[in-house]
């Protein structure tokens, strides 16, 4: 392999791992308070109710 090769391989596999660093420092939790996490229950019984009327 040539010089030129091996170092664009170095840049791609480099910028492959600080687009996931990147991704994983700037991901953060978040709480939910007890209304919204009702209000996804309830979504999801609704959702859940609407796929078995499909099958």
């Amino acid at each position: 392999m040539t010089f030129t090769t091996v170092l664009i391989i170095i840049i791609a596999v480099g910028s492959v791992i600080a687009g996931i660093l990147l991704i994983k420092q700037s991901a953060s939790k978040f709480e939910l308070s007890k209304a919204q996490q009702e209000k996804v229950a309830q979504r999801k019984a609704e959702q859940l109710k609407k796929d078995k009327e499909q099958e």
